[in-house]
């Protein structure tokens, strides 16, 4: 069974900083491409970031500037860095992922639950 376990949210104000976390666990063979998406109250999930297994990233225009992306390949963990954090960074942040299993030996994109993040003004 294969999970994504985000952490690293919270409360921080405005200017602020925060590094969120994706861990994958499981009987994993590979790991492919992997996004972090945000939910903000009455508003639809939305991309923020993504990154291949080569390192390739790529950012919304929201983020572009102020979110860093990445990943340790050897932990199957992904990171988001997150400054100069704004009100309407306000969100749900979840990750995902592109996994392929050992046994089965298949590939499937899974969901991590979600990590609240709240910046205040």
């Amino acid at each position: 069974q294969v999970q994504l376990v985000e952490s690293g949210g919270g409360l921080v104000q405005a200017g602020g900083s925060l590094r969120l976390s994706c861990g994958a666990s499981g009987s994993i063979f590979r790991i492919d491409h992997m996004a972090w998406y945000r939910q903000a109250p009455g508003k639809q999930r939305e991309l923020v970031a993504s990154i291949t297994s080569g390192g390739n990233t790529n950012y919304a225009d929201s983020a572009e500037g102020r979110f860093t992306i990445s990943r340790d390949n050897a932990k199957n963990t992904m990171y988001l860095q997150m400054n100069s954090l704004k009100p309407e960074d306000t969100a749900i942040y979840y990750c995902n992922a592109d996994i392929t299993q050992h046994i089965p030996p298949r590939t499937s994109r899974y969901w991590g639950q979600g990590t609240q993040v709240i910046v205040s003004s």
